[in-house]
């Protein structure tokens, strides 16, 4: 009996996913807990699994195609067993593919062109024609003149696009052949796709390579969203950031106590720094909110989105309610959606609904960077290095750990007086931790 496969919804707020990979082609065998396919959403990865065993019937989308959830994806069945009913694509991808058919067609079978272009090397161009071949990049003496009297005519120059033979003005002055298609923007032959090289100037060095090596790759679905959204955040909203630092030696001396006991939780600085963070917004709730432009958005509780580095690229999931979560639940909560992020088994709908986000790059040494905003939240705090620093006291001077704070916030949403007093007091809290647990 042929079985369909869907492609899965990963969460409520998941539309479509990617296949980045088929792992079994159409004819092989399939046993029951095979790979059938990876896919992603934007923001996690995954891989499906055959429940049924049989042969791979049939595939009716191709990798790095875009499928709506819950569409069947594939076939699993016997072979020769009819699998045309399950096919769900579209019946307008079949018409818009015969329209483009017949438009290719018309094309191609004009009756003044041949396959092969044999160049007129024709100086009567008309207008239009070398307007079209400037704005394409084409020598449009290449073109076989088919206009009166032996003159390159608009389609002329059109068809030489439609065979690929375009390219930028370095790779014409080369003189090298142009055809097929090339690195360059909209497919244009580049100097370095037909390796040329630029003729030196008299005395200029000529220790130069006949060809540039590189290397493509496809770009993840995950990196052109945070592209995305970073280019976002900052075109919507009036981002300024704020620096200051604290006392880290209550945290600290906490911390070593807490990793020396053999009950207590690897409670780390940054589960510390959370805690905190989460009871002071309680206090400025313009910074645990939603700036949607004509409505601000006030939260009852706050859900901390926590920035994670994973290898597919930077996950922001979210600790919910972490204003009522003790410091050990709170704690739990960061290593399991950490994990699962970098896993990339975490549920996609936990990678919203954040109403502020912590950052944590003194890991790395930072000692003060400039957060990007998450929006429509209104703040985002950069956790930075630990460092030395000295001061007086009592006529002495004695040195510090000090853990420096980056705090960026929409502008448009908050003045910078209440986000000033938010790090000041949030500074106070995290040298005072102890008396911070006990309220």
């Amino acid at each position: 009996m042929a079985n369909p496969v869907i492609m899965p919804r990963q969460g409520q707020s998941v539309e479509s996913c990617i296949i980045t990979k088929w792992h079994i082609a159409v004819g092989e065998e399939v046993t029951i807990g095979d790979v059938l396919f990876s896919y992603e959403t934007d923001k996690a990865s995954f891989e499906e699994e055959a429940t049924v065993a049989g042969t791979m019937l049939a595939q009716f989308y191709d990798e790095w195609d875009d499928v709506p959830v819950l569409v069947n994806i594939c076939v699993v069945g016997e072979p020769g067993e009819s699998f045309g009913e399950f096919d769900q694509r579209e019946a307008e991808e079949g018409a818009e593919a015969e329209v483009e058919a017949v438009t290719v067609e018309e094309v191609v079978q004009e009756p003044v062109l041949s396959e092969t272009i044999t160049a007129s090397g024709s100086d009567k161009v008309s207008p239009r024609a070398k307007g079209l071949a400037k704005k394409l990049g084409i020598d449009s003496k290449q073109a076989k003149a088919t206009g009166p009297n032996g003159r390159v005519i608009e389609r002329d120059i059109l068809l030489l696009k439609e065979q690929g033979i375009f390219a930028t003005s370095a790779a014409l002055a080369s003189g090298e052949s142009l055809v097929g298609t090339g690195t360059g923007i909209g497919g244009r032959k580049t100097v370095s796709d037909i390796g040329a090289v630029p003729v030196a100037k008299a005395g200029a060095s000529t220790d130069l390579p006949s060809t540039l090596g590189y290397t493509d790759e496809r770009t993840p679905n995950i990196r052109k969203m945070i592209a995305k959204s970073m280019m976002h955040s900052l075109e919507s909203t009036s981002q300024l950031t704020l620096n200051a630092s604290f006392d880290a030696t209550e945290i600290m001396a906490l911390r070593k106590k807490l990793k020396a006991s053999d009950t207590a939780t690897n409670i780390t600085l940054t589960d510390m720094i959370l805690f905190a963070v989460s009871r002071m917004l309680k206090n400025y709730p313009a910074l645990n909110a939603h700036f949607l432009g004509d409505t601000t958005r006030f939260f009852d509780h706050v859900h901390l989105g926590l920035a994670v580095d994973t290898e597919r690229g930077l996950l922001v999931p979210t600790i919910f309610n972490a204003d009522i979560k003790s410091l050990v639940e709170l704690s739990k909560s960061v290593k399991e959606v950490a994990a699962q992020s970098k896993e990339g088994s975490i549920n996609p709908d936990l990678l919203t609904g954040g109403t502020f986000t912590v950052t944590n790059l003194g890991t790395f040494g930072i000692e003060s960077f400039t957060p990007v905003l998450n929006p429509p939240q209104t703040g985002i705090l950069g956790v930075n290095t630990i460092t030395q620093r000295v001061r007086e006291v009592d006529g002495k001077i004695t040195t510090y750990p000090a853990m420096g704070l980056s705090l960026t916030f929409d502008h448009g949403a908050i003045d910078g007086a209440p986000a000033a007093r938010f790090l000041q007091e949030l500074g106070k809290a995290l040298e005072n931790f102890t008396l911070l647990l006990m309220q």
